[in-house]
């Protein structure tokens, strides 16, 4: 009888330390954003005159690339820890073996003030409110340049035919809170344009965000946004819109955007309506309880608009949850990426 008390009491010991353990790294994530992050990238890229954006890419990219056919762009999380969504993005390409070989891949790195005296930057370095950047706000220094206005200058590098005479294909990708700027720049990017007059397709992969930007009023759940003030206002609906957005009326954007091709990739375990890095104001709670409710609820919503569509596609990933590394180098996200065959769970 001793030897079995002790080992449930051993048990006992294990699994509360087990939760103890669990609620710290809980806090710790709440807490995570607020922190400087780990690493900056090297690599920079001027935004016009108005500030100079850090990332990362495969090879240098100021050179002439005459055998890239494909870019990958691949947008970290809330907490900007752009080294991991790059290390992430070789992984998948490694994976996606010789449909990844002729591949650029780039991670830009959206920082917040608190990244800047930590690091020692320079004060042309462009830095961001600690989410902003994920809806295209105003940068908070040196100048006040829209997020998406990086991304314009991004693309506007890749348009260049001297130094990319083969490119064909740009995929934008994103997990988490890098998902929800890759869908609203799917609604108000101005740097496809670029690359559409070269011949170049692009399309939109957006995985797993907290939220998404309605064109209408309605949403999946009437009760909460109706006790909710400020439910539709951008970055949740068309109300209240940035100055990148303020040309284009909501219909228009809902034009442009049902004319992208998108691609919504949910893992079906992320299903956590505590999860510590999930919105949970009334505006996101509006949209559904978990970031796969959501996703579905928004898909199904844009499919029932007039003329639907066609363009967008949902990719279930089943068994994955809130997992940048696994999303993006499972069967469906290489599918997405890469083009690779082997996804399943597709709608």
């Amino acid at each position: 009888m001793s030897s079995k008390w002790a080992l449930t009491a051993l048990l006992g010991v294990l699994l509360f330390a087990a939760a103890a353990l669990g609620s710290i790294v809980v806090a710790q994530d709440e807490t995570a954003a607020n922190r400087p992050v780990a690493v900056v990238a090297e690599q920079r890229l001027a935004v016009g005159d108005r500030g100079v954006l850090p990332l990362y890419a495969s090879r240098p990219w100021t050179v002439e690339m005459p055998d890239i056919t494909r870019a990958v762009l691949v947008l970290h999380g809330r907490l900007r820890n752009a080294n991991v969504y790059f290390e992430t993005a070789k992984k998948a390409q490694a994976a996606a073996g010789p449909l990844g070989a002729a591949t650029l891949l780039i991670v830009p790195q959206f920082l917040a003030q608190a990244d800047i005296e930590p690091h020692h930057l320079p004060d042309d370095i462009l830095r961001w409110q600690l989410t902003g950047w994920q809806a295209g706000d105003a940068a908070l220094g040196p100048r006040p340049v829209s997020s998406f206005e990086a991304l314009d200058a991004i693309l506007a590098h890749l348009a260049n035919r001297a130094l990319f005479p083969a490119l064909a294909e740009v995929v934008i990708a994103g997990h988490s809170g890098g998902g929800q700027m890759v869908q609203r720049y799917a609604i108000a990017g101005r740097g496809e344009a670029a690359l559409a007059e070269r011949r170049v397709s692009v399309r939109y992969v957006v995985a797993n965000p907290s939220s998404y930007a309605y064109f209408s009023a309605s949403r999946p759940e009437p009760a909460i946004a109706a006790a909710c003030p400020g439910y539709d206002d951008w970055k949740y609906g068309m109300a209240k819109r940035p100055a990148y957005l303020a040309d284009a009326t909501p219909a228009q954007l809902e034009t442009t955007y049902v004319s992208r091709r998108v691609i919504y990739l949910l893992g079906t375990r992320d299903t956590d309506p505590d999860h510590p890095a999930l919105d949970k104001t009334c505006m996101a709670k509006a949209q559904g309880a978990s970031r796969h409710a959501r996703g579905h609820a928004y898909a199904a919503a844009m499919a029932a608009r007039p003329g639907g569509t066609p363009r967008h596609q949902l990719w279930d990933v089943v068994g994955v949850g809130h997992n940048g590394n696994k999303m993006l180098t499972s069967p469906c996200g290489l599918k997405a990426l890469f083009d690779m065959p082997g996804c399943e769970a597709s709608h």
